[in-house]
This record gives C-alpha cells, sequence and structure tokens, in this order.
C-alpha cells in the first residue's frame, strides 16, 4: 500500500492528503484485513468530473488544519482524523484495531471527540461512535482488539486490557481479563516462539507454562486464543461465555455452602 501511494503522489497535481485506512498504513497504526487500495482526500467539487483510477479511493471534503499532518514527507490525514475516518469506514472490528493503535499512538480523545462532532449525520457515524467507544489505547496487539471487539459484539461483559494480578511467581500482566470473575484470555500470536528477538523458543515455553500455572494457582481460568481462532468468532465467544458463566456458578456454590 505504501508503495503504491508514494506513485500516486508522483502524479497527483491538486493539492491533496493520503486519508482512511492508507493514513493509518502511514502513520504506522495496526491494521486488520483491509481492502487493496489506496484512500486520498482532496479539495474540490465533487460534481465535477474526475478521474478513475483503479485501486484508489478519492474523497473529496474540505479539511480543516488541524486535520492536516505530514508522515515521511507525505501529506495525511492527522492521527484524530484518521481514527474517526476508519471508524466510519471500515467494519468494527477494523475500526477498533486502527483506534487502539490510535490511542495507543498518543491521540487525542477530545480532538476525536470534535473531529467525530463534525460529521454528525454522515455516513458511518452511528458506526464510529460505537467503536470509538469501545477503544482502548492499553491494547498491546491487533490480536487483543479483535478479540476485545468480539466478546463485546457477543454480548458479553466488557473486559478490561492490560491487567496486573499478583501470583506466587511474582505480579503477570494479562492481555484481557473480567477480574471480578477472574477469567482471562491471553492472545498468543505464536511469533514469540519462533526465535530471534524474543530468545530461545523451548525456554519460552517454559516460561509460559510457569506463568500458566502460577495464574491457575493464584484463582485464575485463562483461556488461550490464536490468530487460527479469529477465523471463527463464534466459537471464541462461546469459549468466552462458558468460562465466565461457569465462574458464576462457582461462586454461587461457595455463597450457599457458606450460608
Amino acid at each position: 500500500m505504501v508503495t503504491n501511494a508514494v506513485a500516486l503522489a508522483a502524479r497527483l497535481t491538486t493539492e491533496y492528503w493520503f486519508s482512511h485506512s492508507t493514513a493509518a498504513v502511514l502513520h504506522g497504526l495496526w491494521t486488520w484485513r483491509l481492502a487493496d487500495e489506496v484512500h486520498v482526500t482532496q479539495l474540490g467539487n465533487p460534481s465535477v468530473r474526475r478521474r478513475t483510477d483503479h485501486g484508489v479511493r478519492r474523497h473529496w471534503t474540505a479539511l480543516v488544519d488541524e486535520d492536516r499532518d505530514v508522515v515521511g514527507g507525505l501529506p495525511v490525514t492527522s492521527l484524530e482524523r484518521t481514527i474517526v475516518d476508519c471508524a466510519r469506514s471500515l467494519p468494527p472490528v477494523a475500526g477498533l484495531v486502527v483506534a487502539d493503535s490510535g490511542l495507543r499512538a498518543g491521540a487525542d480523545r477530545d480532538r476525536i471527540a470534535v473531529v467525530l462532532e463534525a460529521a454528525a449525520g454522515g455516513r458511518g457515524v452511528r458506526r464510529a461512535r460505537q467503536v470509538l467507544t469501545e477503544a482502548d489505547g492499553r491494547s498491546e496487539s491487533p490480536g487483543e482488539s479483535v478479540v476485545r471487539w468480539v466478546v463485546v459484539d457477543a454480548g458479553l461483559p466488557r473486559p478490561e486490557p492490560n491487567v496486573t494480578v499478583p501470583t506466587w511467581r511474582g505480579a503477570y500482566r494479562l492481555d484481557l481479563a473480567w477480574t471480578a470473575h477472574r477469567v482471562a484470555v491471553e492472545f498468543d500470536g505464536a511469533i514469540k516462539y519462533s526465535g530471534g528477538e524474543y530468545g530461545d523458543p523451548q525456554r519460552r515455553l517454559l516460561a509460559e507454562k510457569a506463568r500458566h500455572d502460577a495464574l491457575v494457582e493464584a484463582g485464575w481460568l485463562v483461556l488461550r486464543v490464536t490468530w487460527d481462532d479469529l477465523t471463527d468468532p463464534d466459537v471464541v465467544a462461546r469459549r468466552v461465555r462458558s468460562a465466565l458463566a461457569r465462574r458464576s456458578r462457582d461462586a454461587e456454590l461457595v455463597r450457599t455452602s457458606t450460608r
């Protein structure tokens, strides 16, 4: 996408800014299942006939100065404008991935609210409001963001990202947690077991097992989710629902037995 954006920039003759998912990529944000197309926002009258470029989506709209930025020498929409545009135009789960990453990168929530309010009544604004309500800069990977959307979209209680809990081995950070139920989801991207910067894969596996055992001993029910699991979101949601229900039943049995 970046190569295509640079090629397009070389032939554009009117003022422009790369926008939407293209701006997200240029800002270095996480993305999820993007279409292979370049988005560019230009100033002009949409009633004027424009050339059609294969793989290019043109948007004709005014951009206030606060919505303009430059990344790597290329004009792009600001971080906040990019988050809102993606939340309005992408499927909700993909919009959340961008929004989480943007907040993690330092996007200003107040500015996001201003941009969203300015778009009131426009296409995709209702969806964007829902996505941005769920956005959380504490998410540490696109996989965690996807899992969080899957469970919330399934009507399950909202998990808290990046929770630190004590165990006899020390404190560990959980990707997603329902602390009242002591249920956690750990997203396993598998890359950390492949060596390289993460060190010896065997030692990593042993350390993960020791971590898992310590969490279980501390009373946590830990579910692991992988990229492959996310090909069937309904199964992921059922697993979480079952775990929460099991913990609720266990808590009720304890309360009953102590009366």
